[in-house]
């Protein structure tokens, strides 16, 4: 059953603030599996079983009560309007009914460092749901979404069970990074839950390997990124809303720099030395390095300027950057 709950506001000026309650899984279903154990077999599967049922079935799910200023958003990720304008659509559905937020399944595709991920994390900031990261590219298990059986050595639950059942959400935002990257072997295919998973109806029953239990997945959101999208297989991309992301122009990227000086400046103590805005010609040079050069610049600029006991930081104090606008993205 669904009830009105607010959700507790938060410092971030885009979260949306109401939520409703929505089961997960079935408790019935956990204290059978949790009877059934032998007494001196599975204690990880035990724990987890209980830890289940300590917390309870329900979990927060992000309602809009209407469509929230996201005008902040559109300006400071200026290559990402058209998904913006996506995410917009799915607020608007929801707003004036009983359904809670449901957002399909996305792609982002784009060069390296242009801001995929990034994005992510607004969106979850948006949402305030959190953000379960599982880099594909970096994955030493085949079964690090869906879980391994208890029969294994070391086995656990997958990302989408940790999010949905030790998390506080029904919509996590859970972002699969460089999903073309994804290696594969004869025994395991990494992405084979994402069949179901990205599959509204099947996700409702999604069971994760370790507990097996059927998890209520299909209000996840899912973002999914990718260099080259000729790596993920079609039944996968066509079960997702696929955007191409292109690098901002030079007037976007002097946008991002200046709102990346600006939160460095703000996020630390020793910000209050510096002048709050940067100088043009700071603007043009970091406009001009590569994406991923950008906070590491400005990092070096502000502590040469504190060197030289300047509240200024100046073009002398940042390092060059081989890399030209070509590739210029927002950092990762």
């Amino acid at each position: 059953m669904d009830s009105a709950k607010p959700v507790a506001p938060s410092k971030s000026p885009f979260r949306l603030p109401v939520a409703q309650m929505r089961q997960v899984f079935e408790p019935q279903q956990v204290q059978r599996k949790l009877d059934g154990l032998a007494e001196r077999d599975y204690d990880t599967l035990r724990a987890t079983y209980q830890r289940m049922l300590e917390r309870g079935p329900q979990r927060f799910q992000v309602k809009p009560s209407g469509i929230p200023d996201m005008g902040e958003l559109y300006a400071t990720l200026p290559n990402f309007h058209e998904v913006l304008d996506d995410v917009k659509r799915h607020v608007a559905l929801s707003q004036d009914s009983g359904d809670g937020l449901e957002v399909t399944p996305m792609l982002l595709l784009g060069a390296p460092g242009i801001g995929k991920t990034h994005f992510a994390r607004k969106l979850a900031d948006l949402l305030g749901t959190g953000m379960s990261l599982v880099p594909m590219s970096s994955m030493t298990a085949g079964w690090l979404l869906s879980g391994a059986s208890s029969q294994w050595k070391g086995a656990k639950p997958g990302k989408v069970f940790e999010a949905l059942v030790d998390g506080e959400y029904a919509n996590p935002v859970i972002v699969v990074d460089e999903i073309d990257k994804a290696s594969s072997d004869a025994q395991y295919d990494p992405l084979g839950a994402l069949y179901s998973l990205l599959e509204h109806d099947t996700a409702q029953k999604f069971t994760d390997e370790f507990a097996e239990v059927a998890i209520d997945a299909s209000q996840v959101i899912w973002i999914t990124t990718a260099n080259d999208e000729r790596a993920i297989p079609e039944p996968i991309r066509n079960r997702m809303n696929v955007f191409w992301v292109d690098a901002p122009d030079l007037e976007a990227a002097r946008l991002i720099a200046r709102n990346l000086y600006r939160s460095i400046r703000d996020a630390h103590g020793w910000g209050r030395h510096f002048d709050p805005e940067p100088a043009p010609d700071v603007l043009d040079q970091l406009a001009d390095m590569a994406p991923r050069d950008m906070r590491r610049a400005l990092m070096t600029g502000f502590g040469n300027a504190r060197l030289d006991n300047r509240d200024t930081v100046q073009t002398g104090d940042l390092p060059r950057s081989a890399t030209r606008k070509s590739t210029i993205g927002f950092v990762q």
